[in-house]
């Protein structure tokens, strides 16, 4: 039995491994994404500016209420009705969820930000620091620290609702693994092989958080 599971983990590699390249893809672009997104979603809003405030609170109340389910549909489906655009399964999973992480990761940024004593963005403007060189030298590296944890939990929410993409037609781990099922009703196999991947692309971002947390607390 479980030669015969080793021996069709093997035939089906290939398959697996596509689907594998395809699921981690997504993640790791809407991370990259999302990352940069954030930041510059929580410096705005810690300019304090009301009207940008304004739009941006729009924008993240619109993710938090609406699943990324939905709106994978309606950037799937409506695009292409309302505005002509057809997008990729694959991009429109990528656009979708850098878009939620976005919303997320900058209010994690936004609340490090305001975490950070008012102090030291009065010292760095009285040395002369522009927006730019005070974010990027004072604030910023301050912040890390503060949001590593909800970062790290933001990420392997994108890698586990990546799975979603499965929905609109991409062809990632999840649909090639029910493929493999519809053909050899091995669906205990299958489901413990995704299990285990998913486990092992979420773990090292815990781990290496752990890792930082404890690194910084004995510097």
């Amino acid at each position: 039995m479980a030669s015969s599971g080793l021996e069709l983990l093997w035939v089906s590699a290939p398959q697996l491994a596509q689907g594998i390249g395809r699921t981690l893809g997504i993640s790791l672009l809407a991370i990259a994404f999302s990352s940069v997104g954030g930041v510059i979603y929580g410096v705005l809003r810690n300019l304090g500016v009301r009207w940008i405030d304004g739009v941006l609170l729009v924008y993240l109340e619109l993710f938090r209420a609406i699943p990324v389910l939905v709106w994978l549909y309606l950037f799937f489906f409506g695009l292409p009705i309302f505005l002509g655009w057809n997008i990729p399964g694959f991009w429109c999973a990528v656009l979708v969820l850098s878009l939620w992480g976005a919303s997320e990761t900058g209010e994690v940024v936004r609340g490090a930000l305001r975490s950070i004593p008012r102090g030291q963005r009065e010292a760095g403007l009285a040395i002369g620091l522009g927006p730019l060189q005070l974010y990027g030298r004072v604030l910023l590296p301050q912040a890390l620290r503060r949001m590593t944890p909800p970062l790290i939990n933001v990420f392997t929410r994108l890698i586990k609702t990546s799975s979603l993409a499965v929905l609109i037609g991409v062809v990632d781990v999840i649909k090639i693994g029910q493929q493999i099922i519809e053909r050899t009703y091995e669906s205990v196999l299958i489901y413990g092989f995704l299990f285990v991947f998913f486990f092992l692309a979420c773990y090292p971002l815990s781990a290496a958080s752990r890792v930082l947390e404890r690194r910084w607390n004995h510097s």
